[in-house]
């Protein structure tokens, strides 16, 4: 280790013995000059201490985004990658080990999942562009002849891209891939191999782009905008900030609109219910949602705010008899609905006394006029007679169309299961335990929340 890069280190674990906390956004800047954390281009030495340091609530800028074949967003910077919406970075060549061996990873420049199901040999193949080199994985694998020059692959596209996105049609003419350089962008028809320059006049340089839940984004630094694949349009009020809807940050700037950012955000809810009422409150992080009955219009606070003995991260909620029951870990806050709920004494209670079954649980609900809670753990649904004492769980049912839900709630038109960024109708309980199939899959930013992205 150079002499400049061992010098790093020990400021780091210097300061780490010195003081309780230390300005990680500062230290990683210093230490990036050095070299020790192989953040750019120069320097390989990716170390753990990177991992430790990169906070994607910081604002960071992403090389790279795509979705892999489950579904799942992945973020990458530098030798790292963030997947889904939370959680840490962890090294990319754990997940793509060949990058490192062939290219010493230090970046990816851009990334993309090739998703046309009609192509088998190339649907649900993930590409990376690093540097005039090009990877194509499936299944995690890397495929035979990889890397190759991207010249050979993508005939007519540059090497060193800033970023990529797959466009199946009708998005685009035909199917096709957009790659972006600068401000030059290029549309590969994935069929004839043929290359459209085009100008996109309205939109920022992309350092990053994906395809999510059929739109189109890209990303300059922490700032996103939604665009027009064929045009390069962007409509509505962008740029918007990236962690206000790709990522689950508990704390955010004076500029955030955060009844918005809640409503179209498209991290998966932790809970969600209607009260006796009719009013509904959806949980995710450090914050919620609530509509009041027959109003179209949501507002949003903290959980801290209206719920402080919770702070946050709630596991599952349910209604019963003008009282919201919280489920947290192995506890039960119960408040009693109003304006301000009120936190009933002796609570929280242990979940065993409770529901009768040990946690974590994933969702529970209280249909209208029942005294059954519903609880949800796993593939497994167990009954709970509320008006019983102690609670015993009687096992109603298992269903395997999906391995966990996030939440669930039921009401007058029947049972919705939350899974991701989508949401799942059932007609009663019962419908759900027999069905054979997965249902019709809704958006719950659009369709629930009214957001208009």
């Amino acid at each position: 280790m150079s002499p400049s890069k061992l010098c790093c280190v020990h400021i780091f674990i210097d300061l780490s013995k010195a003081f309780d906390t230390v300005d990680h956004s500062i230290l990683k800047e210093y230490c990036c000059l050095c070299g020790v954390f192989g953040l750019g281009h120069e320097g390989h030495d990716h170390g753990h201490h990177a991992g430790l340091l990169l906070d994607r609530c910081q604002g960071i800028e992403m090389d790279a985004v795509a979705v892999t074949e489950e579904g799942i967003p992945y973020f990458f910077k530098g030798g790292h990658v963030f997947k889904g919406f939370h959680g840490k970075a962890e090294l990319s060549n754990e997940s793509f080990a060949e990058l490192d061996d062939h290219h010493h990873l230090g970046h990816v420049d851009a990334a993309f999942l090739m998703h046309f199901p009609d192509k088998p040999t190339e649907h649900d193949h993930i590409f990376f562009m690093l540097d005039t080199k090009v990877f194509s994985y499936y299944k995690h694998q890397l495929e035979t002849g990889f890397p190759k020059d991207i010249s050979e692959v993508f005939p007519g596209i540059p090497d060193h891209l800033d970023a990529a996105v797959v466009c199946p049609a009708p998005d685009c003419e035909e199917d096709a891939v957009i790659f972006f350089k600068g401000d030059e962008i290029y549309h590969y028809n994935v069929k004839t191999k043929k290359v459209e320059e085009k100008k996109f006049e309205g939109m920022p340089n992309c350092t990053s782009a994906f395809r999510f839940m059929e739109h189109y984004y890209c990303f300059h630094g922490h700032q996103f905008s939604k665009f027009d694949p064929k045009t390069g349009e962007v409509h509505g009020r962008y740029p918007k900030e990236a962690r206000d809807y790709f990522m689950k940050c508990s704390k955010f700037g004076d500029t955030t609109d955060h009844i918005e950012r809640e409503r179209c955000s498209r991290v998966h809810l932790d809970a969600i219910t209607s009260d006796d009422a009719g009013n509904i409150y959806a949980f995710r992080g450090h914050h919620f949602l609530e509509q009041d009955a027959g109003n179209d219009t949501w507002a949003a606070d903290t959980i801290e705010s209206d719920f402080k003995e919770l702070h946050s991260e709630v596991d599952a909620t349910f209604s019963y008899e003008n009282h919201l029951y919280m489920v947290k870990d192995d506890k039960v806050y119960i408040y009693k609905v109003g304006e301000p709920h009120t936190h009933l004494d002796g609570s929280p209670k242990p979940l065993k006394e409770v529901l009768g079954v040990e946690g974590p649980i994933d969702a529970a609900f209280v249909c209208q006029d029942h005294h059954i809670a519903h609880v949800i753990k796993g593939q497994t649904v167990y009954d709970v007679d509320l008006k019983a004492s102690p609670p015993v769980p009687v096992k109603e049912g298992s269903f395997t169309l999906f391995n966990k839900v996030d939440a669930a709630m039921c009401g007058p038109e029947g049972v919705k299961l939350f899974k991701g960024n989508h949401y799942f109708h059932f007609q009663s309980v019962k419908v759900m335990l027999m069905a054979k199939a997965i249902p019709e899959e809704h958006k719950t930013a659009l369709e629930l929340f009214g957001c208009d992205h």
